[in-house]
């Protein structure tokens, strides 16, 4: 599916990659304390530090700010899990580097990630159903390297429904952050879910050895 062009009227890319990482920034946190139908284009602009003039330079409207926001999201998930992952060379070890490598961009990504979850239901349907997309690409992502990485094969729908449950733990530490981490560490949280995902892939025997 093709990416929404967010239209700009400034030429300068480096520019326009400056400001809206302000705008994502800005707008993340007046989306998570007031949601986005109670937020301002305004209140966007003094939160990212220039003026609404500005703003409309390099975006249209409200849902042009908040498909930044999603957008940003998945690029960064990707980028992660690529610089983890070396598709050439699999194994136990680098199902474990995927899962560690996601769980911890999520932990840095967590007002992000509740702000898209809640209010992608605001974008236009086009640009949800990019939102969907870019998320089945993340999950696909998953699927390979659980394929790749087991020592016997698994079937297609049970690879799928494993690759959505590292997902969906992933976004389980933010969303359900207020009572996670009160029990868990990051780190710990992370060790707990890998030993459950390999007891349940009947890899017990290779915790041990990918520790560290």
């Amino acid at each position: 599916m093709e990416k929404k062009k967010v239209p700009t009227s400034i030429k300068d890319q480096q520019l326009i990659e400056k400001r809206r990482n302000q705008m994502i920034k800005g707008a993340v946190n007046l989306f998570k304390e007031k949601g986005f139908h109670r937020t301002t284009t305004r209140e966007i602009a003094k939160a990212s530090g220039f003026s609404i003039g500005t703003l409309y330079e390099y975006i249209r409207t409200k849902e042009d700010v908040l498909f930044l926001v999603c957008d940003s999201i998945y690029e960064r998930v990707k980028e992660r899990m690529e610089q983890a992952i070396d598709m050439e060379k699999q194994s136990i070890s680098s199902l474990k580097n995927a899962v560690r490598s996601y769980f911890q961009l999520i932990d840095d990504m967590q007002d992000e990630v509740i702000v898209m979850y809640q209010e992608v239901k605001s974008l236009p349907k086009d640009a949800q159903e990019y939102v969907m997309q870019k998320e089945k690409d993340m999950v696909h992502m998953l699927e390979r390297v659980i394929q790749n990485s087991l020592p016997y094969d698994l079937s297609d729908k049970e690879i799928t429904l494993i690759a959505n449950n590292i997902f969906v733990q992933g976004q389980m530490w933010s969303f359900r952050r207020w009572i996670l981490q009160k029990d868990f560490t990051l780190e710990e949280y992370i060790e707990k879910q890998l030993s459950l995902l390999f007891q349940m892939l009947n890899l017990d025997e290779h915790v041990t050895k990918i520790k560290g």
